[in-house]
């Protein structure tokens, strides 16, 4: 079932977090970032680009990131996704408690999952209730998605983009039945981005929908801690495939679930950031941002 008509998006985050019109001027000013790298733009520089006084974009910046952009553009370099690869992350090797992403982990967010049996996920969302929203979030919007048994998809747009980004969903499980309903969704995004909702004893529950294949290398994904990165070999050689990086790569960019299982961590094996289904430049906005959340 399509749903033709899209509820604007609500806004459901504090006032600490970022409104879209924030993330609209940090997202242009990522993209001159990353084009203008080498020559290391100034802040001058950047606030003329989005028509802004140095010391308002200073203070827009710092709040939506917890960096300064000079900060940012430290963090999004490649010396700096060099820095965050680890070939001996311990906490891989851990065994985790209850599903849960990283007990005790500081600045991150908990999430206990499952996986859908394979009859399941063969049948493409037959018999089930897909509940969705839009909602304003630190990088855009946020398509989320929910059934009864937890959080089964999030994706991003921008503004005019939630036709798309519905529809990309979809097609993921096209036998679902999909309703829209925010009252549903709200909870999950006002817990999905805003750091003081994230706590070990109260863990997000996440359903994934997908291969074996699939879920192995997303669980390998939620296993990278935020402020951490894992190269695409490394996650294959972690689920035992070493001879399937390429396969890997595959699998991180059809997760369902962005954000909340980290295909953003994932990196090439020399630290270069590659692609993201919802765009290079979100994928750079999330890494910054959780820079900015573990103070780095």
């Amino acid at each position: 079932m399509t749903q033709t008509e899209i509820t604007r998006p609500q806004t459901i985050l504090t006032d600490e977090i970022t409104s879209g019109a924030d993330y609209e001027i940090v997202r242009k000013v990522i993209e001159t970032i990353s084009e203008t790298y080498q020559d290391q733009p100034s802040l001058e520089t950047l606030a003329a680009d989005v028509g802004m006084e140095p010391t308002a974009l200073q203070k827009l910046f710092t709040r939506w990131a917890g960096l300064s952009p000079k900060g940012f553009l430290q963090a999004v370099t490649l010396d700096h996704a060099r820095r965050l690869l680890a070939s001996d992350l311990p906490l891989l090797d851990t065994a985790y408690e209850l599903g849960l992403s990283g007990p005790g982990r500081l600045h991150d967010l908990f999430v206990t999952h499952e996986a859908m049996s394979p009859g399941e996920y063969k049948a493409k969302g037959l018999g089930l209730t897909m509940r969705y929203g839009f909602h304003v979030c630190p990088f855009g919007l946020a398509l989320v998605m929910t059934t009864d048994r937890g959080l089964a998809g999030l994706a991003f747009c921008d503004p005019g983009g939630e036709a798309a980004a519905l529809a990309d969903m979809q097609g993921r499980w096209p036998n679902a039945d999909y309703s829209e309903d925010l009252t549903a969704t709200a909870p999950y995004a006002a817990r999905i981005f805003n750091p003081a909702n994230w706590r070990s004893d109260q863990p997000l529950k996440v359903v994934l929908i997908g291969t074996d294949f699939q879920v192995s290398v997303w669980n390998a994904l939620l296993q990278i801690p935020m402020g951490k990165a894992l190269a695409y070999s490394d996650i294959a050689t972690k689920i035992g495939r070493p001879d399937a990086p390429r396969a890997v790569g595959a699998a991180v960019g059809a997760n369902p679930v962005s954000f909340v299982v980290p295909c953003h961590r994932a990196v090439g094996k020399s630290g270069a950031l590659t692609g993201y289904h919802w765009g290079l430049t979100r994928k750079k906005a999330i890494l910054g941002w959780e820079a900015g959340q573990c103070n780095l």
